[in-house]
């Protein structure tokens, strides 16, 4: 008989926390534009990760922790009845998006070099180009904006990205594809090319 494997401990618990609390943090802002409310939203995920999942295997917090953190952004916009009534439209720009596999990178296809490796007027461009993509994110519709942020801020795959948003794959790469080319138009307007 295989004996049960003990539950995580508290340490490990907290440990998780704080290496996923920065990047929660950052990608719960761009979703609301508003600190004090993601603040409330990471920590209310935290809350509810600890209370109802603590238990569980350190391997399955990861994604517990993305499902939970996008149902509260998502129980946020609800309270607040704010609704992106908009949905971008943009033009063809295929060739940026690749095959739709999902392996599109923008800061790789942005040049964007590793900090310490590139001169004072490198750093303040490219400084600038991560300012420039860092609002144009913020303008995209949610769902957009948090397929984008799943895939490639938190680098999940697509089937990751799905559970987190309780939606398909196929959404997933639909709202990445779209994100992807309307950051690209963005971009392109402000003089900044792929």
């Amino acid at each position: 008989m295989t004996p049960l494997p003990s539950p995580p401990t508290e340490q490990e618990l907290n440990e998780f926390l704080k290496s996923v609390e920065r990047r929660a943090f950052k990608r719960t802002v761009y979703a609301v534009r508003d600190e004090d409310a993601a603040l409330d939203i990471v920590q209310d995920a935290m809350i509810r990760l600890c209370n109802s999942y603590a238990d569980r295997p350190t391997s399955e917090w990861p994604m517990l922790f993305q499902r939970i953190l996008s149902n509260a952004t998502l129980d946020w916009f609800r309270r607040q009845k704010v609704r992106n009534a908009v949905f971008q439209n943009i033009g063809d720009l295929e060739a940026a998006v690749g095959d739709d596999d999902g392996d599109f990178d923008l800061l790789a296809a942005l040049k964007i070099d590793e900090p310490g490796t590139e001169g004072a007027e490198d750093t303040a461009s490219r400084t600038q180009t991560l300012g420039a993509i860092e609002e144009e994110v913020e303008k995209l519709p949610a769902r957009q904006r948090e397929a984008f942020l799943l895939r490639y801020w938190e680098e999940l795959d697509v089937a990751e990205t799905a559970a987190a948003m309780g939606c398909s794959e196929g959404s997933v790469k639909t709202h990445c594809s779209r994100a992807v080319q309307a950051l690209s138009k963005a971009l392109h307007s402000r003089g900044i090319t792929l």
